[in-house]
């Protein structure tokens, strides 16, 4: 019994040894499990093989030596080696087949294990409403159960009933999506906009439990009422009204307990299968799936962060106050709801309460208007926008009718600023050069301008593209009360040619197409491009402002003195350098470190796999010639030299082509 648990013992630290050696050896990471399997064969077969090489040498006969000792030992330690160099063959080929990956932590093991099984639950839940709604031809290709699905339009509407049955996540991706023209087509795109985020109300309790949490006391400390009855109920938050303490009336925002938890998880699904469409997919290719998911979900992310929300409510109230100081803009009265910081958290948010109706349902309010009111207010909400885009470059995302209120008092006022759009300066110089050129129907300057602002492929059909930007400027400048303004066809366009828009100017373009829908609830006849487009020369000019232009003037030359400051000692360092006979040019290529290491690891490896290869030839052919003295009846010298050289051969062979064929870990 204690000879066994000895062998047990000595098996065991033989197969540690082995494995930690063969690693070594072979330069790579390679799994452990794998390495100790490979160190328990070498200890099981090693001394059986060794007594079967004693023996057919002759070295050894019955137990008796016919051999030095020092041949013996040599003899048993080969046929150990070669055992080894075998299980480490053994080793390349399963890395080859199933290469190594880091072990993972066990917590971090049985966590993902949680949220695997999660995620399964949750997308066996989508693929059974899928198909409950007539989708299941998204991911299952089209069969005789969805044969009666004959148009795009039936199809469309089964992927809207799908998404309004799957959740929160999925109704605000529809509702993006619904807004990236440059994406989806019709009549896809009609049928998202139809999307409805509205949702059962929860009970009061758990409300005022949310706000008591997140300002961390008691309402009353705060508010001198709230109304328990909600105002409006949407999937990620719930509205209220309320009274703070000086009288002030407000309304709060107040997450719902479940929406983050049920965000995340789904942010997960949707990348993955974004990723998926994306690989395996043309249109999700055309689509750049992953790109856009990715910043759907973060921007999703974000507006579950009201405390983003009240910074952006702020952006765009200084851009009003700056609108505003421009005489020829008096005009423009649109109010934005202040937000009390005091009141408003990462879960809830207090603004002040807009009165008045959102535009969505407000046709009778401007109906009982007067043309001549209707149309003040319809240029003045239009001056604002174009202001913000293309001067302040800071502007509602968001901007579809139900975010704009038609006030009491006949003003407006703008809602919700979860999403807002920032465009630096240089893209929105080259948007109001798209603008400009629209204008004056110049396709050739239209598509210079779009190519500075869009992602053109190697691939794309610049001609036709500009063709097809042509067709739409001359289009619109005649046609009135047609289908689609002059924005919404230059993002077909953009799709038609497989052309990516970057998400700040999507947005831009998004919010322009949405305006114009503002704009007809107010005047239903509003022709954006005659009215907009004119007023861009002077957006222009005010983008120009001398002043700006002073201050970036003296920016540039102060860059530009600094830059000549430094020119006389650097001319000074070359002349000194040339005069001392030091002076050299370094090519970039191969100049800096990385790019030496790596050509020096090229070089090494080329010489190893050479070296090994050679080794390898010459112990083939000493072992064939068997010739030299013998050291063992059937055993010459050169036979047990080229055992020694092909041993080594043949482990520089294997350390190659796991090196080659693994990738390096660092």
């Amino acid at each position: 019994m204690f000879d066994i648990v000895i062998l047990i013992i000595v098996g065991i630290i033989s197969a540690v040894f082995v494995g930690f050696v063969s690693r070594r050896v072979l330069g790579v990471p390679v799994g452990w499990p794998r390495s100790i399997v490979v160190g328990i064969l070498v200890f099981i077969c090693g001394l059986p093989f060794s007594f079967w090489v004693l023996s057919e040498t002759g070295a050894m006969v019955n137990n008796t030596a016919n051999a030095s000792d020092a041949v013996i030992i040599t003899l048993i330690l080969l046929s150990v080696a070669w055992v080894f160099a075998l299980g480490v063959g053994l080793l390349v080929i399963l890395e080859a087949i199933f290469p190594t990956s880091g072990l993972r932590n066990p917590i971090d093991v049985v966590r993902a294990a949680f949220q695997r099984q999660k995620r399964t639950r949750r997308y066996l839940q989508i693929l059974e409403i899928a198909s409950r709604s007539g989708a299941g031809w998204l991911v299952r290709g089209r069969n005789r159960t969805d044969a009666e699905l004959t148009t795009s339009e039936q199809r469309a509407a089964a992927v809207v009933k799908t998404i309004n049955q799957s959740g929160v996540t999925f109704v605000k991706l529809g509702q993006v999506l619904s807004t990236r023209r440059d994406l989806v087509p019709e009549p896809y795109l009609s049928a998202l906009a139809s999307l409805q985020s509205g949702a059962t109300t929860i009970p009061w309790v758990s409300v005022k439990a949310v706000i008591e949490s997140e300002l961390g006391r008691p309402i009353s400390e705060v508010f001198t009422a709230i109304d328990e009855e909600p105002l409006a109920a949407a999937s990620v938050a719930q509205v209220h009204t309320g009274i703070l303490l000086d009288g002030t009336k407000v309304v709060v925002k107040v997450q719902r307990p479940e929406a983050r938890a049920q965000v995340e998880a789904d942010v997960d699904i949707i990348l993955r299968l974004a990723k998926t469409a994306e690989l395996h997919t043309q249109q999700g290719r055309d689509l750049r799936a992953e790109s856009v998911a990715r910043g759907f979900t973060q921007t999703l992310l974000e507006e579950l962060d009201y405390r983003i929300e009240y910074s952006n409510t702020e952006m765009v109230r200084q851009t009003l106050v700056q609108i505003a100081q421009h005489a020829d803009d008096a005009d423009i009265t649109i109010d934005v709801p202040k937000v009390y910081r005091e009141a408003s958290t990462r879960r809830m948010i207090t603004m002040d309460l807009v009165d008045g109706q959102p535009l969505s349902r407000a046709s009778a309010a401007v109906a009982a208007m007067t043309p001549e009111a209707r149309r003040a207010l319809a240029v003045g909400l239009m001056n604002a926008v174009l202001e913000q885009i293309l001067v302040c470059g800071v502007f509602h995302a968001d901007l579809h009718p139900g975010n704009v209120i038609l006030r009491e008092d006949q003003t407006l006022g703008l809602i919700d600023f979860g999403a807002v759009g920032v465009i630096e300066r240089s893209q929105r110089e080259n948007l109001a050069a798209l603008l400009l050129a629209a204008s004056a129907e110049d396709d050739i300057a239209a598509t210079d301008a779009l190519m500075l602002i869009v992602d053109v492929p190697e691939e794309a059909d610049i001609d036709s593209f500009r063709h097809d930007i042509g067709l739409v400027l001359t289009t619109v400048r005649f046609r009135r009360g047609g289908d689609g303004s002059i924005f919404s066809l230059m993002l077909d366009v953009i799709r038609q040619h497989h052309i990516a828009l970057p998400a700040t100017l999507s947005s831009a373009f998004r919010s322009f197409a949405t305006l114009e829908g503002c704009l007809h609830v107010i005047v239903p006849d509003f022709d954006m491009v005659t009215e907009a487009l004119p007023r861009v020369p002077t957006l222009m000019r005010r983008m120009l402002d001398p002043k700006r232009i002073a201050v970036s003037a003296q920016a540039q030359v102060a860059v530009g003195r600094a830059l000549l400051r430094k020119f006389p000692r650097r001319i000074d360092s070359i002349m000194q350098k040339l005069e001392s006979g030091t002076f050299g040019i370094r090519i970039r290529s191969f100049g800096e470190g990385d790019d030496r290491e790596w050509i020096n690891g090229i070089v090494s490896e080329f010489v190893g796999a050479f070296v090994s290869v050679a080794a390898v030839v010459i112990a083939i052919v000493l072992v064939i010639n068997g010739v030299g003295p013998l050291v063992a009846p059937n055993l010459h010298l050169f036979d047990l030299l080229g055992a020694v050289v092909g041993f080594f051969g043949f482990l520089g062979i294997l350390r190659t082509l796991l090196r080659t064929f693994v990738k390096r870990v660092h």
